[in-house]
């Protein structure tokens, strides 16, 4: 592949043809398949395969296989990561063939009730907790492991630079991925994976979360350790699980326990909202790490 000039100038090329960038636009909000492509642009399905596969050579686009399904999304990183962004910045996104293009989208994805995986009063409270946890280090690059309908997700990503969800439920990656649009994230990406054997390579995020999964483990600190492998050194790996008043202290020693025996350093638990709580929420990190920060 070309480099600098010559590469813009193929780009350019490139989105000449008014289906491509449209194509453009759309993965630029998120990731999409060849079935919702074609049915937003009214484009047969060769043709809009066609559109890919040419927008993926030039490196404007990346395909990835998510199950039975391939999706295809704005390429992130990499050496031509600046000047493609100088390219799409070139674009009138206030065009009004690009927002209907949107809008077609998100009624093909449509997933009724947006508030199906919120909590009420105590998801406010996480909301907060999450967010208070952010100043004291930025989020950076996130993954949210058990990712389910991509709630915290939809919570950390506009503090993050880019986020990735991990889940073994099609559905419920399908579920995330439609309000991930709907919420105007474009810096997610939802993976299929699970928690003993995450698609991610090593030293890869600064935070990761390993989201309501450790209670129902069968092998909760294989799950920590491969959670702790993805993260950077000085990285942050969060806690979290659902609890009530009861369950607190057996959940938040069970927790230290296992931290413990995977070499992790565990902050004190914290209830969420603090008087009925409904979330545990804690922090851990390499000893290493804390070291160092001290």
């Amino acid at each position: 592949m070309e480099n600098g000039v010559e590469q813009f100038v193929v780009q350019l090329k490139a989105l000449a043809d008014p289906a491509r960038l449209r194509i453009v636009m759309l993965c630029a909000k998120g990731e999409c398949s060849v079935s919702e492509l074609t049915q937003v642009l009214g484009l047969s399905q060769p043709r809009v395969s066609q559109h890919l596969k040419q927008l993926c050579a030039v490196e404007l686009l990346e395909r990835f296989r998510d199950g039975h399904f391939v999706y295809y999304r704005l390429r992130a990183g990499g050496p031509q990561a600046a000047l493609r962004r100088k390219l799409l910045a070139l674009i009138p996104a206030d065009e009004v063939s690009f927002s209907d293009d949107i809008e077609r989208l998100r009624s093909l994805r449509n997933t009724g009730d947006a508030a199906a995986d919120d909590r009420g009063t105590g998801s406010r409270s996480l909301h907060r907790a999450l967010v208070e946890l952010t100043v004291a280090a930025p989020v950076g690059d996130l993954v949210d492991i058990g990712s389910g309908h991509g709630r915290i997700l939809k919570l950390l990503a506009s503090r993050a630079r880019r986020a990735v969800g991990v889940d073994i439920d099609p559905d419920a990656r399908r579920f995330a991925r439609a309000e991930l649009l709907l919420a105007g994230l474009p810096n997610c990406t939802l993976r299929q994976g699970d928690m003993y054997r995450l698609p991610l390579g090593d030293n890869e995020f600064d935070t990761a979360i390993l989201d309501d999964v450790l209670f129902d483990a069968e092998r909760p600190t294989d799950a920590i350790t491969e959670a702790v492998r993805i993260l950077r050194p000085g990285g942050r790996l969060l806690l979290l699980t659902t609890t009530g008043q009861r369950e607190f202290r057996d959940q938040a020693a069970r927790l230290a326990s296992w931290c413990a025996d995977s070499g992790l350093r565990l902050a004190p638990a914290r209830p969420v909202p603090a008087m009925q709580p409904k979330w545990l929420l804690a922090v851990a990190t390499k000893h290493d790490a804390a070291t160092a920060a001290a």
